[in-house]
Formats: structure tokens, sequence, C-alpha cells
């Protein structure tokens, strides 16, 4: 079972993100359940709630974090990653990162299905792949 956990937020991206780790995860015959949370900030803390249940065997992340006219989003950028990255070592579940973090909407929707490719999709496929090794 391969848990999806994604950010409400800039969701006109996510759900494009999601829809291609879906179609992936459907034609290699994987089951998944999806979860929502807010805001990329939340997608690690997420993942970990959901690793205790003990029926997943890998993770996707999906988020889009748009830069704006602060600094906020290069702390939120730095900590999710950090925190996925420190989750998939900790608990020794493949954790897979489809979360954009990009200039302005164009570029997120260039990688949510546009020129280059739907990175949900990537996501999924690393995933697999992972899977396939152990």
């Amino acid at each position: 079972m391969i848990g999806i956990v994604v950010s409400e937020f800039n969701k006109i991206i996510t759900e494009k993100l999601l829809e291609g780790a879906k179609k992936v995860l459907e034609e290699n015959k994987y089951n998944y359940e999806v979860y929502f949370v807010n805001g990329s900030f939340e997608i690690p803390i997420m993942i970990k709630l959901l690793s205790k249940k003990k029926t997943f065997d890998g993770f996707i992340a999906i988020g889009c974090i748009i830069k704006g006219e602060t600094e906020h989003y290069e702390y939120i950028a730095k900590a999710v990653s950090y925190g996925i990255m420190k989750l998939s070592l900790e608990l020794e579940i493949p954790i897979t990162f489809s979360i954009l973090i990009v200039d302005n909407l164009e570029q997120a929707l260039n990688r949510a299905g546009g020129k280059f490719g739907n990175k949900g999709e990537e996501s999924a496929k690393a995933l697999i792949k992972i899977l396939k090794n152990l």
C-alpha cells in the first residue's frame, strides 16, 4: 500500500501532480490511499503519523511552494525538504519528493503536466523502482 500525502495549498498544481502519481500507480497495479493536508509544511508530520499504522510500503509527498514577496517560501521549502529526507531515513520507508519549489505559477504548470512533464508521475515511478529493489 502506498500513501500519498497532498498539500491543498496551490491546489491547481497539486491536483495535476496527484493525477499523474495515481495514473502510474494504477498502471503498475499498486494500491494507494490519498491524504490531504493544508500546506506542504504539514506533509512530514502527516507521513510520520501515517507510518505508525505500519500498512504503508512507501509514500509520495505532493506539494507546491511558489516564491512570494517575502523569505517565507525559503524557510518552508528548506524545512519540508529536510523533514521528508530525515523521515525517510529514520523510518526506513521510501518517501519520494513531488513538491515543486518554483519561482512562479508558470514554472509549476510546466512541471505539473506541461512542457517538463508531470513530476507526480516521475515521483511514483521512482517509488516503484525503489520498492522493486527491496
